[in-house]
């Protein structure tokens, strides 16, 4: 039996956004995790008829053991340590520096990418529909939720196409909703689950993002109005 459930990034999406359409929401955001999630939430936001936003959080690695997530950053350098990060910082502070000073290199890049196309959006009393193009094991997920919540949205709702059975107890916790079209007995990687899964490009993103902001949106519909009164 074959693992593949989607066509691309893209179908995804639109099977999401498709479901997503289905439930109330208030004054939607989506939030795409850079950069796989970008392709998959564009075709959400254009159901939603929502704004699109990236979420520009990296997670903290604990030290030589780069899967071990013991905390995040977010984009204006705010940190948020897990149970494991708090032991570290107690015999050694000066990693948790280093390791921030090292996301934070990588925040900068994206943000010079992203906010020149898209300036950071208002979150407060929102629904944030937050969309990866996969979940392995959830490290960078939980670690971008874990920064939304002094945001003070309306409520948190976790859009993906696959999560592996081990990453949902976490990411459950800490959101109002999880929408999830596929979670598999066997999980090795997210890309065994689509037929064409490559590698998305900043430019390609950035582009998507630029698509859906809220000035392109303005102008997209100024222009469909015009149409309509000049017929």
């Amino acid at each position: 039996m074959t693992d593949i459930q989607f066509d691309n990034r893209v179908d995804a999406g639109q099977r999401l956004g498709t479901l997503l359409k289905r439930i109330r929401l208030q004054h939607p955001l989506v939030l795409a995790i850079p950069r796989g999630g970008v392709e998959v939430a564009a075709p959400i936001a254009e159901a939603l008829g929502a704004e699109m936003d990236v979420l520009l959080c990296r997670k903290l690695c604990a030290p030589d053991q780069h899967e071990l997530a013991v905390g995040s950053v977010n984009e204006s350098g705010d940190v948020q340590l897990n149970r494991n990060g708090r032991a570290l910082t107690e015999s050694s502070a000066t990693w948790l520096e280093r390791e921030r000073a090292r996301q934070m290199t990588e925040i900068a890049r994206q943000q010079r990418l992203f906010r020149a196309v898209r300036p950071k959006a208002h979150m407060k009393q929102r629904t944030l529909v937050v969309v990866d193009d996969g979940v392995a094991t959830g490290a960078t997920l939980m670690a971008a939720l874990q920064m939304l919540h002094d945001a003070n949205p309306h409520e948190v709702i976790v859009a993906v196409p696959v999560a592996s059975r081990e990453s949902i107890p976490g990411i459950r916790a800490l959101c109002d909703q999880f929408v999830c079209l596929h979670e598999p007995e066997e999980f090795w990687a997210v890309g065994q689950f689509y037929r064409d899964f490559p590698q998305l490009s900043d430019e390609r993103a950035v582009a998507l993002l630029r698509q859906h902001s809220p000035n392109d949106r303005r102008r997209a519909e100024s222009r469909a109005h015009s149409s309509m009164t000049s017929n």
